[in-house]
C-alpha cells in the first residue's frame, strides 16, 4: 500500500511513537506558545501604555504648575502695573507710560527719600473729572520722612530737607524750579512727602498744604515703590530713586 503525506505527518507526530512522538509533541507546544504569546501581548502592551500615558500626563500636569502657575502666582501678588495719565512725573514717567510696581506693605519694604512711590490718594486731591477717568492712585516721589522738615523759599530757591539744601536736577524736569512758591512742612509720625518731578505741574504734598493733614501722605496708603517703566519698549528702563541726593540730609527725631 503506498504511504501518503498526510499519513507520515500523522505517524511523526503520534504519541506512539516514543522517539520522536516527544519531540514533535515539544515543537508543537513551543509553537503554540509563540502564537499565544503573540495573541496576549497587544493586551499587555496596550495596559501598559494607559499607564504610560497616565504618567505622562500627571508629569506634565506637575510641571505646568510648578514652572508657569506658580511663578504667575508670585509676580501677580507682588508686582502690579500701572498707566500713567498725567504728566506730573515728566521727564522721568512719560504720559501713558506702564510701570511696574512691588505690592510689598512699607513694613517689610522700609520707604527711603528719593523712592518713586505710588499711594492711594490721600483726601481727594484728584478732582472730579480725573476721578471718573482713572482710579484713585497717584505716583510721586517721596521727600521727606517722618519727622523731617521739608521746606524751599520760593522760585530759584532750593528744597531744604532738615535744613540742608538738596540737589535734584538729576531727577527735576529740565527748565524747572524745585519750587514756585515758598512752604514749609514738618512731616508728622506715620505719613510721609511726596512731590513730582515736574513742579511746574504736580499737584502734590505742597499744593495741599489744606486738606487737613498739611499735603502729608499717610505710609499705610503707600501701595508699593516703582520699579521700572515696561511700555512702551522704547522706554523700558529702572526708575531710579536717586538715593544719593539725600546722603548728606540727617535724619530728624520723630514727634
Amino acid at each position: 500500500m503506498a504511504l501518503t503525506a498526510d499519513m507520515v505527518v500523522r505517524t511523526e507526530g503520534s504519541a506512539d511513537d516514543p522517539e520522536h512522538g516527544s519531540e514533535a509533541s515539544g515543537r508543537s507546544d513551543a509553537v503554540r506558545g509563540v502564537r499565544n504569546y503573540g495573541r496576549r501581548r497587544p493586551a499587555h502592551a496596550s495596559s501598559s501604555n494607559r499607564r504610560s500615558d497616565n504618567g505622562s500626563g500627571w508629569l506634565f500636569l506637575r510641571d505646568l504648575i510648578i514652572y508657569c502657575v506658580i511663578p504667575l502666582l508670585v509676580v501677580f501678588t507682588l508686582f502690579a502695573s500701572y498707566r500713567i495719565p498725567s504728566g506730573s512725573m515728566m521727564d522721568t514717567i512719560e504720559v501713558g507710560d506702564r510701570v511696574l510696581v512691588t505690592r510689598l506693605e512699607p513694613r517689610l519694604m522700609k520707604p527711603r527719600r528719593g523712592d518713586v512711590v505710588v499711594f492711594k490718594d490721600p483726601a481727594h486731591w484728584l478732582d472730579d473729572k480725573n476721578e471718573n477717568m482713572f482710579t484713585d492712585t497717584l505716583i510721586k516721589r517721596l521727600i521727606g520722612l517722618p519727622g523731617d522738615t521739608v521746606e524751599c523759599s520760593g522760585k530759584g530757591a532750593p528744597v531744604k530737607v532738615n535744613g540742608v539744601p538738596i540737589n535734584e536736577t538729576s531727577y527735576l524736569k529740565p527748565g524747572v524750579n524745585p519750587s514756585d512758591f515758598a512752604f514749609k512742612v514738618k512731616v508728622s509720625a506715620g505719613n510721609v512727602f511726596v512731590m513730582g518731578d515736574n513742579r511746574a505741574n504736580s499737584a502734590d504734598s505742597r499744593w495741599h498744604a489744606d486738606d487737613g493733614n498739611d499735603g502729608l501722605v499717610p505710609v499705610h496708603d503707600i501701595k508699593g515703590k516703582g520699579l521700572l517703566t515696561f511700555w512702551p519698549l522704547g522706554r523700558f528702563g529702572a526708575l531710579q530713586s536717586h538715593h544719593e541726593v539725600f546722603d548728606a540730609v540727617p535724619a530728624q527725631a520723630v514727634s
